[in-house]
């Protein structure tokens, strides 16, 4: 059995969005499933009231207990220069230097969780700010890339210096390859499909089901120079209000779960780059919605219909199908992305009806799963589901588990990593072609908690 320690980014900080938790549960869920002992290791930001960051925590290790993960959980913080006392202050500055910046542990010791470390077979780091000093902990390390184009754009300005890994995971279809509109900033990527695990996700086909819906951020204070000094807005809103005359064009009840608050500031008021004139005016969050809904949309807050992993689920299989909009970067990079969140709903059986992000040479369309670039392509999408629904139903879940299903995925990121480990310790051929599966026999559990 293999020992994987997987490091997830901002799950336990921002425990209302409940799409984010499912990005890293569907490697750990599959992980599981195909042997692995998995612990989940994250970093946590205090926020300076004690009893309010131990219930937030302790409810925290509890959602993880309800998926498989009870005992494995490792939460850390960064200790910050102490203040101190007048006594602290007579204190050798050689020991405060040591103990500011230090890593803290909850629940478990430092001698503890560098033992896990230690004997763990592979770190699958999502966290593009990890210490060096902690990846040094581990025999192996593998990064995944889950923001393909946008992770090697800003790591080619200099925006983002990640910790050598190695072995470098990218979920997306072109980087590396000769056609991406961006450099691969010279690491050896090794590409992999964005996983679902189709156990935690069931077909759920009910015809009664009558309105498209997604979970999605809208402002994210996102901003991108492309190669030619172009600036440009890198937030959902811009491609959701390219495409806000859709519900006039359908009789389709169209539904979008937004973390869209009822902040007063108009967006002009918020950070942006000096002389960057917007595709779509600035308006405050209260504005955004009217108008949306003027148009036809039903508007949710994302943390009342998704704000738990259970919620997220129940939302998204309660729904008829999916529409959904992408970041203008997919669009301006021609990533071929897919959502994480598309996956959950092929895997329960609803079409998705998602904006074309570039071509692919694997990515279906006009089955289960169809990709549009105008608002006649969204609305045309509609009406070819409504024609034959179930049987567009059964070819989303088919999508899911042919090209998508969590346990391939991760064979993957196992064999690449754990057998180039072997063959650095001259390990024989055939152990190394050897599926994880089948060398895990039957330690694998045959069903996933939290369903």
């Amino acid at each position: 059995m293999a020992t994987v320690v997987l490091s997830p980014h901002n799950v336990v900080n921002a425990a209302d969005l409940g799409g984010h938790f499912w990005v890293y549960m569907q490697y750990a869920q599959a992980l599981r499933l195909v042997g692995c002992e998995v612990y989940w290791l994250e970093r946590f930001h205090p926020t300076g009231d004690g009893d309010r960051d131990a219930a937030h925590l302790s409810n925290f290790v509890r959602r993880l207990e309800r998926y498989g993960l009870g005992g494995k959980v490792i939460l850390c913080f960064q200790n910050a220069a102490d203040a101190g006392n007048s006594a602290d202050r007579e204190k050798s500055a050689k020991r405060q230097q040591r103990r500011a910046g230090a890593l803290q542990y909850v629940g478990t010791s430092e001698a503890e969780a560098k033992e896990i470390f230690r004997n763990a077979d592979l770190l699958l780091n999502f966290n593009h700010s990890i210490e060096p000093d902690l990846l040094s902990c581990f025999k192996r390390t593998a990064l995944v890339d889950i923001d393909p184009g946008l992770l090697q754009f800003w790591m080619s300005t200099g925006q983002l210096r990640i910790p050598d890994h190695d072995v470098y995971f990218t979920t997306g279809e072109t980087v590396g390859t000769p056609g991406a509109l961006f450099p691969d900033c010279g690491l050896p990527w090794i590409r992999i499909r964005p996983p679902v695990c189709v156990e935690a996700w069931p077909y759920t086909h009910d015809a009664a089901c009558t309105t498209f819906t997604t979970v999605s951020s809208w402002w994210a204070d996102e901003w991108i120079t492309d190669r030619n000094g172009l600036c440009y807005e890198n937030n959902k809103r811009v491609s959701f209000l390219d495409f806000v005359a859709l519900p006039r064009l359908t009789t389709e009840t169209l539904e979008l779960a937004l973390y869209l608050g009822d902040h007063p500031a108009p967006l002009k008021e918020r950070p942006a780059p000096r002389g960057f004139a917007p595709r779509h005016p600035f308006m405050t969050d209260r504005q955004h919605r009217r108008l949306l809904e003027e148009h036809g949309w039903t508007i949710r807050h994302a943390t009342d219909a998704a704000g738990t992993p259970e919620l997220y689920r129940a939302y998204i299989q309660g729904s008829r199908g999916e529409f959904s909009c992408a970041k203008p970067s997919c669009m301006a990079f021609q990533n071929a992305w897919v959502s994480d969140r598309t996956l959950c709903y092929l895997a329960s059986g609803k079409p998705a009806v998602v904006q074309h992000t570039g071509p692919s040479a694997f990515l279906p369309d006009g089955e289960g799963l169809f990709r549009f670039s105008t608002l006649e392509e969204a609305a045309q999408a509609f009406v070819s589901i409504n024609t034959s629904y179930e049987r567009h139903c059964r070819a989303a879940r088919d999508i899911a588990e042919t090209l998508f299903d969590g346990k391939q995925v991760v064979e993957t990121i196992l064999n690449h990593s754990l057998s180039r480990a072997a063959a650095d310790a001259d390990l024989a051929v055939d152990d190394l072609a050897r599926p994880w599966t089948a060398a895990v026999g039957d330690t694998a559990p045959k069903h996933v908690e939290g369903v």
